[in-house]
């Protein structure tokens, strides 16, 4: 994902001067950013993107926002998240891997990991999630599992999953199966390759 592919996707916004003037306003007086980033919504819209995937228009806004700024990414990205709504703390997180902002802003995804909120979750497992070290990246995907978010948010979930983390839906299937209950398709897809990719090594 990258700026200009979400620039180009709001271009059909209902009000896209307001969003090129707020762009501008940023860029040049960042302590506006919050005002800007509260009314997003309801100047830009609420809906689905049909590209890229996943998106709202509100997200795509407000990241774009982020992105605006010259300076203090990683400072802002945490204000907005920790004074903002469900729905505005989602699009800092999606933000958070078009920002120059390195591991800083980790802490925002434990902190949405945590929640029990399942959009906050997969928006916390998008990409930016590379910086989450393994041992919290497994718990966050048996969450998935877990809160019936599906494995498809999960950013590189095929080059990280490991031995480990087979071992722990392992053991998550057999409480399900105790209980007379299931496991998801996805989940249980994931461990039956890990389970032939362990005993082929």
């Amino acid at each position: 994902m990258t700026p200009d592919r979400l620039r180009a996707a709001l271009r059909g916004v209902p009000d896209p001067q307001w969003l090129d003037a707020a762009l501008r306003r940023v860029a040049t007086e960042p302590a506006t950013i919050p005002r800007f980033f509260a009314a997003a919504a309801r100047r830009c819209g609420r809906g689905p993107l049909p590209d890229p995937p996943g998106w709202t228009v509100d997200e795509a806004a407000r990241a774009l926002l982020l992105t605006a700024l010259p300076d203090g990414h990683a400072g802002a990205a945490e204000a907005l998240y920790r004074h903002g709504d469900a729905a505005e703390r989602r699009a800092v997180l999606r933000a958070l891997p078009l920002l120059p902002i390195g591991a800083e802003c980790v802490p925002l995804l434990h902190d949405a990991i945590r929640t029990n909120d399942t959009r906050l979750v997969a928006a916390a497992l998008g990409p930016y999630a590379r910086h989450l070290e393994q041992p919290a990246w497994r718990q966050a995907v048996l969450k998935c599992v877990f809160a019936g978010v599906p494995l498809a948010v999960v950013d590189d979930l095929t080059g990280r999953a490991d031995a480990e983390l087979a071992q722990m839906l392992a053991a998550f299937a057999a409480e399900r199966h105790a209980a007379g209950r299931t496991m998801s398709a996805d989940a249980t897809e994931l461990l039956h390759r890990l389970t032939i990719t362990t005993t082929e090594a």
